[in-house]
């Protein structure tokens, strides 16, 4: 299992949880960005530098994808193409994706890219806050200790009948 993060524009302190997190749990953390980024010397953390462009990051996230990992985006047809390979996605601002509400929040997000272009409503989404780091960590910790708990109870032989 691994976590990958969609990093050109993940906030600053949700990197610093899951530096931690990787570190604390042993898990993999794999920064993809257009951009050099800086991170804490760690076997757990790593970065993965991709050429500039539209879903460039996005791409390479979804190639790579296992359907034990977790993705960490805001970039809801991103999310919407985790959870159709299986994996999970879950937003900086502590939302999980799922099948059941990521069609609703592609539709939510045409919407509003449509009242921008049209000059109906200006601006994009609020500040991030305190109150969204802490629902972030707490999800994270969710999925970390269910990952954490079904590869214990998973081995190499369990595909072959028990007797």
């Amino acid at each position: 299992m691994r976590i990958w993060v969609d990093a050109d524009a993940c906030p600053g302190p949700i990197k610093e949880l899951l530096y931690r997190a990787a570190d604390r749990t042993q898990t993999r953390v794999t920064l993809v960005a257009n951009q050099a980024l800086r991170v804490p010397n760690s076997k757990y953390v790593d970065t993965q530098l991709v050429a500039a462009g539209m879903d460039v990051a996005d791409r390479y996230i979804v190639q790579q994808l296992d359907a034990k990992d977790l993705v960490i985006t805001a970039d809801i047809p991103l999310a919407a193409e985790v959870i159709q390979r299986g994996a999970q996605a879950l937003n900086p601002r502590g939302e999980l994706y799922t099948e059941a509400n990521v069609g609703e929040r592609l539709a939510a997000r045409d919407l509003l890219d449509q009242l921008r272009t049209d000059g109906q409503i200006l601006g994009g989404p609020a500040e991030f806050q305190q109150k969204d780091r802490q629902a972030f960590a707490n999800q994270l910790d969710r999925w970390l200790t269910a990952s954490r708990r079904a590869s214990r109870n998973t081995s190499p032989n369990d595909s072959k009948p028990r007797s």
